[in-house]
């Protein structure tokens, strides 16, 4: 068992209401989706990528999307 279950299971014994589930749930998430873009971040720097090389890759997958 991860500690992260063995912090949850301790939740679980609180008999928390759906509402307080539910506003965990979302913390939980927040927490995990600000990793990513985190970890995208330092990506994205290290590769020296711009917001163009996004745009030419959107464009890309859209015409590559279009020829089906």
């Amino acid at each position: 068992m991860s500690n992260l279950q063995a912090e949850l299971l301790k939740l679980y014994a609180n008999n928390l209401s759906d509402e307080q589930l539910l506003e965990i749930k979302g913390m939980l998430s927040n927490y995990f989706a600000q990793k990513a873009t985190e970890a995208m971040d330092e990506v994205w720097e290290a590769q020296g990528l711009t917001e163009q090389d996004m745009t030419d890759w959107t464009n890309e997958h859209n015409r590559l999307k279009g020829s089906h």
